[in-house]
């Protein structure tokens, strides 16, 4: 299973557009630099009113499908 570490920090003004839906998805790093595109709507349990700060974890299948996002 494919398992993807990175540091996300989004201000809440800046996470407006993904709240909005003008943004669909969130382009993040991980820790070894390799570029992770996911559903913002992943994000909407992290949201706090200073937006989303901290270290996730992201899990799919072997296909890159049914994506789970975790705090770590």
């Amino acid at each position: 299973m494919p398992r993807f570490d990175f540091h996300l920090s989004i201000p809440a003004e800046d996470y407006l557009a993904y709240y909005r839906g003008a943004a669909r998805q969130v382009l993040a790093r991980t820790e070894e630099g390799t570029p992770v595109l996911f559903p913002a709507a992943l994000l909407k349990p992290f949201v706090t009113p200073a937006g989303i700060h901290g270290d996730f974890v992201l899990t799919c299948d072997e296909r890159n499908r049914g994506a789970r996002l975790e705090r770590r």
